[in-house]
């Protein structure tokens, strides 16, 4: 039987509204979250942590869209706002960070799967170690024929990692104030 990495995978790990609202609320909180941070970090948006919250919510096939939509914000704010340079290198790393963030979730659902339910908060580390470590070996892979090799320092390295760690565990508190204020509502509602 062929690994079929797009299986629909219903068991979330995170569920801060209801299963019919999960698509739009990640969307919505990955865009707004990306928008934040290209501003404030530019060329440091933690797509693993983005990468980790979706697939967490999501089953993969549903997660990749945030997870773009996420991209093309950060590229939009990046060309339309930070005014990249519009050349073949520039938008070459843009497309590059685009598959990076891509393989990050694949990755990132796969451990998920692989890993226990139980421990929740262990197995999103997991799952963020695995998707920053592909995102960037995926962006190394391309610097022989992009360049910015001087980019990729176990300092530097380290403390996008750290910020990636940052930035999930703080999505992750957005998605649970979300729930209890969710879970507030319908009961509110159903009383």
């Amino acid at each position: 039987m062929p690994l079929n990495v797009l299986a629909s995978d219903t068991s979330a790990r995170l569920a801060p509204v209801e299963q019919r609202f999960a698509p739009l609320f990640c969307f919505a909180l990955l865009t707004s979250a990306c928008g934040l941070a290209s501003f404030v970090f530019a060329c440091a948006t933690p797509f693993a942590a983005f990468a980790v919250l979706a697939v967490a919510m999501l089953p993969l096939r549903s997660a990749l869209l945030p997870v773009l939509g996420a991209w093309l914000i950060n590229q939009a704010i990046g060309f339309g706002v930070q005014h990249y340079p519009v050349d073949a290198n520039t938008i070459t790393w843009g497309l590059a960070i685009g598959v990076a963030a891509l393989v990050a979730t694949v990755v990132a659902s796969l451990m998920l799967r692989a890993l226990p339910r139980s421990g929740t908060p262990v197995a999103l580390a997991l799952a963020l170690l695995g998707a920053y470590v592909s995102y960037e070996i995926v962006l190394f892979a391309v610097t022989p024929f992009l360049g910015g090799e001087g980019a990729f320092t176990v300092a530097i390295i380290a403390r996008l990692g750290a910020l990636s760690a940052l930035w999930l565990v703080g999505l992750v508190a957005v998605a649970e104030v979300f729930r209890v204020a969710w879970n507030v509502r319908r009961r509110t509602t159903t009383a």
